[in-house]
């Protein structure tokens, strides 16, 4: 068949690691220089056929359908792609380039809750029971539990923050609203949070009722954009945990302009985000379609370029791609010794479907294509600030702190 020959034909070019296929015909093929990584069963041909108009798409779907089986590692699916970047990148720009969402202010709620609003109770099954945190982790050891690494991961932010009782916070996409909480309770500070999820801003008052910090914090279901028309005067600290890629391509822009327009003079902020190693890569077909419509993973250089036009200075870059991975994995883990509650909820293809982006997101950082950065910015000069960096490693800090504004 032309299908199985045109497929055949363009794996002959893999210069790194392996790859068995399986053919609908009972024929099987192993291409690539090493030891196949995965072997893959293509059970039609009209997989091969989606795969000549979008070969993300084709693969995501297929496996969505069943159309497409995976033995071995599912992970090793991107890794295959990652490593022989050179070929799939020119064969994907040969291939007609498929319409995708586009980011804008009117299609950011629609956006955000096609993935956030899925329900509170599919998340509790597979996030951490602490923080219900989507956003990656950080592990002190790799033995830590998911429950440590979030606190963990809130910890550090909030002390890379440098906060201090009484100053304000505005947090960009505050998901279940666990940071702020922590950050007024540990730290006696006040401050709003937004996000476009129904769910979660329903979750994150509740939380902040429950932990009695409702004098102090507020959560408002709203477009991020919208905020500075909607508060009185700046903010002493701006945070802002995983959203920047919700914001969408060619909008980063408008991201830091509400930043500058929210954040003091002198003032500092942490912007915590995927970020991605090659540039201008277009947001892939089967993730737009299926997982986060509008996104976009931009590069760190492309995020970077934006700081002078707003005065930003960087204080402090750190990259935590691996601690993702260990998210990422855990997650994974977890999602699947709740495989048949998840199918109850919404199906087998929803089952799978998610099940594939997890273990591909897993091996986009475990195999290095994406990296995880957290930027501490100030904006202007400030020459007050700490001249070492103890701070974000020194847990006694918290616990004076505490102490001090209870």
């Amino acid at each position: 068949m032309v299908e199985k020959k045109i497929l055949s034909q363009g794996l002959a070019h893999l210069r790194h690691g392996g790859l068995t296929v399986n053919f609908w015909d009972g024929t099987k093929e192993t291409f690539g220089p090493d030891k196949p990584y995965v072997t893959i069963t293509i059970k039609s041909p009209r997989v091969v056929r989606a795969m000549m108009r979008n070969a993300s798409l084709a693969i995501g779907e297929g496996y969505m359908n069943g159309d497409v089986e995976v033995d071995g590692p599912l992970d090793n699916v991107i890794r295959i792609s990652i490593e022989n970047h050179d070929l799939f990148g020119s064969w994907a720009k040969r291939l007609q380039h498929l319409r995708r969402h586009k980011n804008t202010k009117n299609h950011q709620a629609a956006y955000i809750q096609h993935h956030y609003d899925l329900g509170n109770d599919f998340y509790k099954l597979w996030l951490d029971n602490e923080t219900m945190a989507y956003t990656c982790a950080y592990f002190r050891t790799p033995k830590d539990t998911l429950e440590q690494a979030q606190v963990q991961k809130m910890d550090h932010v909030l002390r890379k923050l440098q906060l201090e009782p009484g100053q304000s916070v505005a947090e960009l996409g505050c998901g279940w609203g666990h940071l702020l909480v922590r950050a007024a309770k540990l730290y006696g500070v006040h401050g709003v949070g937004v996000t476009l999820s129904k769910e979660q801003a329903s979750y994150a008052k509740a939380l902040a009722k429950r932990e009695k910090v409702e004098d102090k914090v507020r959560f408002e279901l709203m477009n991020y954009q919208d905020l500075p028309d909607n508060v009185d005067g700046q903010f002493d600290r701006v945070m802002s945990v995983g959203m920047l890629e919700h914001v969408g391509l060619g909008n980063q822009h408008q991201f830091f302009k509400v930043i500058d327009t929210l954040l003091k003079e002198k003032g500092v902020a942490v912007i915590h985000s995927i970020t991605a190693q090659t540039e201008h890569d277009p947001p892939d077909a089967w993730i737009d379609k299926y997982i986060f419509p509008g996104g976009y993973i931009p590069s760190v250089r492309e995020v970077t370029a934006k700081f002078p036009t707003y005065n930003f200075y960087m204080l402090d870059y750190e990259n935590l791609r691996y601690h993702y991975k260990l998210t990422l994995d855990e997650w994974w883990r977890r999602y699947e010794k709740h495989k048949r509650k998840v199918i109850a909820m919404y199906g087998e293809q929803f089952y799978r479907m998610w099940r594939f982006w997890l273990a591909c997101s897993s091996g986009s950082f475990n195999f290095g294509s994406l990296i995880l950065s957290q930027w501490v910015l100030c904006k202007g000069v400030n020459n007050d600030l700490p001249l070492t960096r103890e701070h974000i490693y020194a847990p006694t800090i918290i616990k004076q702190r505490a102490n001090h504004s209870s």
